[in-house]
């Protein structure tokens, strides 16, 4: 009985790891040619939020953060050490530009932000640029 157990158990967390996976809702927004994605990650405090939403709805501020406007953009944080700190983005806090795809984009910015950050949760991406 044990045995025949332990595989149903199995069975049942692959069925509901997708429901109890969090879902992160977004902004879009359009700048010009781009398509602009904000995730709303829970971790974000109020300033950071604030400061996302000029970057995903301003065409001067988004230049700040993703200096190339060709091809896909991303930026990535570490959940534990944030976007902003006292003014400024963190060390780990990694935006890249003019990349050829949006996967390309977010495997990228994951990957240097996760090479940047300190300790804890893995980086997640923040905000997405696509051409429209």
């Amino acid at each position: 009985m044990r045995s025949a157990l332990i595989p149903a158990l199995a069975v049942l967390a692959c069925l509901t790891a997708p429901a109890l996976a969090q879902t992160v809702k977004t902004e879009e927004s359009e700048l010009g040619a781009s398509r602009v994605t904000l995730h709303l990650h829970g971790f974000l405090k109020k300033d950071e939020m604030e400061t996302l939403r000029v970057v995903a709805t301003h065409e001067e501020a988004l230049k700040l953060f993703v200096t190339g406007r060709k091809g896909h953009a991303a930026i990535a944080a570490a959940p534990r050490e944030g976007f902003i700190r006292n003014g400024v983005p963190v060390a780990s806090a990694v935006a890249l530009s003019e990349l050829p795809d949006a996967e390309t984009a977010r495997r990228d910015v994951l990957n240097a932000c996760n090479a940047a950050r300190k300790g804890g949760p893995e980086c997640v991406v923040i905000l997405e640029v696509a051409p429209r």
